[in-house]
């Protein structure tokens, strides 16, 4: 289980440490506060354990910064400066837990992601950790021949996109179903009416209409589709971590009842969540349906008098501050009642 993060004078973050729910964890803030790069330095973390990467091959690969200069990642000032990534995670049973530090250092003028400072690698290594990261635009539409073009040309894109299809053609686990397993694939199929096939590299949706490829549904049925794969492909199940990237992006606002009723599922199920979202409907659904025995985080990231990135976290969602999300939607009620007041006055 991932337990802490901290960064210094990292991209937009000066100062930066947040333990983190043995649950879930939901990110708000207005854009430009580093919500996306919090959850990539935590995914980057999570994959070496498993892929055994360079961490600072990693951490370059997923947020590609300009002629792949690691250094460019360091918080922009005048002069020389060092960025540095701590992440800390448990192993282990109660009785004989470890703690785990993966750690990356580099200068701004560390060109050359080799040159990087990293320690911890040894341990964090002997560790596996499942891990996905769901980034906001879609590729499931895009799958055919898009890991053997990445994997044989230097294509400009996030290493994040060609992970997450690599994810999603994982064979089924050997074995029954489980009950917990079946109960949300069913959910889903019902959501979606159908359940996913893939053929030759591209994907379906298997339903009365028959075999509907992805090209031809609609991008919220899609993220449907991509949560049925991982589930039923064992990629999410106790022990994994799971980062999504604004769920809500291109959903229907009743799927998202659906979305967030799965992602409390997999967090009593033992799946560590991290989210990232700018809907009210979405954070309100959690608030609606998170029951006191589950294990969640509500945090708000926003900047300081100074424009220092800074981060405030809660376990009740009323009592989180600041909340631009439920401002914006105050103030949208407020400018409402002021129009139609103005339409009654004589």
């Amino acid at each position: 289980m991932l337990e802490r993060i901290k960064l210094e004078r990292f991209t937009a973050f000066e100062l930066l440490s947040l333990n983190f729910s043995k649950g879930l964890n939901i990110f708000i803030g207005e854009n430009g506060c580093g919500k996306t790069h919090l959850l990539k330095v935590v995914y980057a973390a999570c994959d070496v354990s498993k892929s055994q990467k360079s961490f600072a091959e990693k951490i370059n690969r997923v947020f590609l910064p300009s002629g792949e200069q690691i250094g460019r990642l360091v918080k922009r000032r005048t002069g020389s400066s060092h960025g540095n990534i701590e992440v800390v995670r448990s192993v282990g049973t109660t009785e004989e837990e470890k703690t785990l530090f993966l750690r990356l250092s580099m200068s701004n003028h560390t060109k050359d992601f080799a040159k990087a400072s990293v320690s911890g690698v040894k341990l964090w290594k002997e560790h596996p950790l499942n891990s996905v990261y769901i980034p906001v635009k879609d590729m499931m539409a895009n799958a055919p021949g898009f890991r053997s073009l990445y994997s044989l040309r230097h294509i400009h894109f996030e290493e994040v996109y060609a992970d997450i299809i690599d994810r999603a053609f994982l064979g089924a686990l050997r074995g029954p179903t489980d009950n917990q397993r079946k109960r949300l694939l069913t959910i889903l199929q019902q959501s979606m009416a159908g359940k996913v096939v893939s053929k030759n590299e591209e994907f379906f949706l298997k339903s009365s209409q028959g075999d509907l490829e992805f090209t031809l549904l609609a991008e919220g049925i899609r993220k449907l589709g991509l949560l049925w794969m991982l589930i039923q492909n064992g990629t999410l199940l106790d022990g994994s971590v799971l980062l999504w990237d604004e769920p809500e992006a291109n959903l229907n606002p009743k799927l998202m009842r659906t979305v967030v009723q799965i992602l409390i599922e997999l967090q009593r199920l033992g799946v560590q969540t991290f989210i990232t979202t700018h809907n009210y409907n979405l954070l309100k659904e959690f608030d609606l349906q998170l029951l006191p025995s589950d294990q969640a985080q509500f945090n708000s990231l926003f900047r300081d008098p100074e424009g220092n990135v800074k981060i405030a976290s809660f376990s009740q969602y009323d009592d989180l501050q600041p909340n631009p999300i439920d401002e914006a939607f105050s103030d949208l009620a407020d400018r409402e009642i002021r129009q139609q007041m103005k339409g009654l006055s004589p």
